[in-house]
C-alpha cells in the first residue's frame, strides 16, 4: 500500500464537531468527549500496516493522558465495501485485540474525515481546552516498522505541551499511513 501523508489541517481551527455511533450502536458526540485538558482524535483503521505497527503506543499514550485529562476518541472511516474488516464487527475486534479503552467510532458517511482534512491512517488531531487544534500529525517516527527505542515521542510530547501551556510545539511532521479508502461517490 502506498504511503499517504497527513494534510496538515491550519493550527487554530475550531475542533470540527461530531456525533457518530461506536462499533455497538451507541451514538458519542465531541461534547461527550471534550476532556478538561484537551481532545485527541485520531483517524485509524483494522487493515492498516501502519496503525497496526502503533496499536501499542497509541494505547499506551491514550491511558497516560487520558489520566492527565485528556480525552481521547479515534474515528473508522474507510468504505466498508472495499475493506469490509474495518466496519463495526471488524473496529469491535481491534478494540478487544488491541486494548482500546477510548470511544471508536464509525463515520459511514465519511463527512467527518473531510471536516478535519484526514486522508491516512493514522492521522492525529490535538486540540487544546479551548479546542484549537494545536497539534497534527504523527505519533513518532514510525512507518511500517516501529521507530527506535531512542526516537522522540512527539504526539506524547506535542500533547503534553498543549495540556500544560495551552499549544503545541513549533516543529511538526505529517503522519504518514495508509490513505483512508474514499466511498464512490453518485452522481444525482
Amino acid at each position: 500500500m502506498p504511503e499517504t501523508a497527513s494534510t496538515m489541517l491550519d493550527l487554530g481551527t475550531a475542533l470540527p464537531s461530531f456525533s457518530l455511533p461506536d462499533f455497538n450502536g451507541r451514538i458519542v458526540s465531541d461534547v461527550d468527549v471534550k476532556g478538561t485538558k484537551g481532545l485527541l482524535v485520531a483517524f485509524i483503521c483494522k487493515h492498516c500496516p501502519f496503525v497496526k505497527h502503533i496499536r501499542h503506543e497509541f494505547v499506551r499514550f491514550a491511558n497516560e493522558y487520558e489520566a492527565k485529562g485528556l480525552e481521547v476518541v479515534a474515528i473508522a472511516s474507510n468504505d466498508v465495501k472495499e475493506f469490509p474488516e474495518d466496519g463495526p464487527v471488524g473496529m469491535k475486534e481491534e478494540a478487544a485485540e488491541a486494548g482500546y479503552t477510548f470511544p471508536y467510532l464509525f463515520d459511514e458517511t465519511q463527512q467527518v474525515a473531510r471536516a478535519y482534512d484526514a486522508v491516512c491512517t493514522p492521522d492525529f488531531f490535538g486540540f487544546n481546552s479551548q479546542l484549537e487544534l494545536q497539534y497534527r500529525g504523527r505519533l513518532d517516527a514510525s512507518r511500517r516498522e516501529l521507530a527506535p527505542p531512542e526516537a522522540p515521542r512527539e504526539l506524547f510530547d506535542a500533547m503534553k505541551m498543549i495540556a500544560t501551556l495551552g499549544y503545541g510545539p513549533v516543529v511538526q511532521h505529517p503522519s504518514m499511513g495508509c490513505s483512508i479508502k474514499w466511498r464512490e461517490v453518485m452522481a444525482a
